[in-house]
């Protein structure tokens, strides 16, 4: 079973926009991938069928790094702003560094060769 279809089984039961993490959590073992960050499969997965098939995907980003099927999105959302709108569409390249650089603490100091943490 593919990691989309794992990934859609997950979103189905549910029935709410999830996060990566959590759709991560949930599948456990189903996962096809025995990758060491299972969250950037799922991601990069999802991400790239959003982008490549676009509203012929089965999924939708609900918010950053959120998830549901088109279909639940799509029954739940008949009154949803127009800000909402905006939010499930796919995050352009350069936005979504800023959305990953964002997610990073960020960097204190650095080691020095006493082996203790410089501010700089």
């Amino acid at each position: 079973m593919s990691t989309l279809a794992v990934v859609e089984e997950i979103l189905r039961e549910t029935a709410v926009p999830m996060s990566v993490r959590e759709i991560v959590q949930r599948a456990g073992v189903r996962l096809p991938s025995k990758s060491k960050t299972p969250d950037t499969v799922v991601a990069r997965d999802l991400s790239l069928d959003i982008k490549r098939r676009g509203d012929a995907s089965r999924f939708a980003r609900t918010s950053p790094g959120r998830y549901t099927l088109r279909e639940i999105a799509a029954s739940t959302g008949a009154g949803r702003t127009q800000d909402a709108v905006a939010a499930t569409a796919p995050l352009s390249s350069s936005a979504l560094k800023q959305e990953r650089a964002a997610a990073l603490p960020a960097k204190i100091g650095h080691m020095g060769k006493s082996g203790s943490a410089q501010v700089g």
